[in-house]
């Protein structure tokens, strides 16, 4: 019986055993997770009835491991579990800034790795991930590393070097759309609406805006264009958002989070 492992419960190890379970691609009897916090094996176990453990080369045993602990402690967890780590393994990371490079220099051998970086939305399925392999992984598992990371959003192959440009467009970028969602909740507020109705209609045309993008296939300035009326409302609100540096800022701020990513 083929094993999923874990090293790292948290909430994205929690999203994407989520999303594995619920599409059948592992039973809960097949994954096992490993980590450190007794509260953390608890929650996981309880939730998802996955084994757990606080031993990480026992996890490591898993024939496809996904290493989800945070990017300051990978390079412990390798040291950890290099040596019981096979050449038929596939090892998945999610974590800004471990190259493939600098993976494989952590492991010290051949090792077969599919670098990602997906998103918190991906703990309501609707996660953007993005992935890049190195040369080791066939085809054949590649495609199932993509429908495992399938399983709680989408996902997209890209050259490493653009990994660092989606922790900026995806990776960070619920914190912005929250952010924006807050104001216009506070703006709707001051406006007189409830708090609690004021989230729920900022969220919403959010959402359905994104849909939108997604699913018209219209370049997203032809969908503000048509809601844009000439001496409307809404371009009288454009017209201030630009005048205030919104695009400017929303460009600044993606560009200091990927050089970030490099530095990492």
């Amino acid at each position: 019986m083929m094993k999923l492992g874990f090293i790292g419960t948290g909430n994205m190890a929690g999203a994407i055993m989520g999303g594995i379970i619920q599409k059948g691609i592992f039973r809960p009897e097949q994954i096992i997770g490993a980590d450190i916090s007794e509260a953390g094996r608890r929650k996981a176990k309880e939730t998802y009835g996955i084994e757990v453990t606080e031993d990480n080369r026992k996890a490591a045993a898993a024939e496809v491991l996904i290493l989800s602990v945070k990017p300051q402690f990978y390079a412990d967890a390798i040291a950890e579990i290099r040596d019981c780590i096979r050449d038929d393994q596939l090892v998945i990371t999610i974590a800004p800034g471990k190259t493939l490079s600098w993976l494989e220099e952590q492991f010290g051998k051949r090792v077969k790795i599919v670098r990602t970086m997906p998103n918190t939305p991906a703990l309501v399925g609707e996660g953007m991930t993005a992935a890049c392999v190195n040369q080791y992984v066939t085809e054949e598992e590649k495609a199932y590393a993509l429908k495992i990371l399938d399983s709680f959003g989408k996902v997209e192959l890209v050259p490493e070097h653009l990994i660092d440009a989606v922790v900026a467009v995806s990776g960070s970028s619920p914190a912005y759309v929250f952010m924006f969602i807050e104001a216009m909740a506070d703006a709707a507020v001051a406006e007189g609406m409830p708090r609690t109705q004021a989230y729920e209609f900022a969220a919403q045309a959010v959402y359905g805006s994104a849909k939108m993008v997604l699913e018209t296939g219209k370049h997203p300035g032809e969908l503000k264009d048509m809601v844009c009326s000439p001496a409307g409302t809404t371009i009288e609100a454009v017209r201030i958002l630009e005048k205030k540096g919104f695009r400017s800022a929303v460009i600044e701020a993606m560009r200091a989070c990927a050089d970030v990513s490099r530095r990492l």
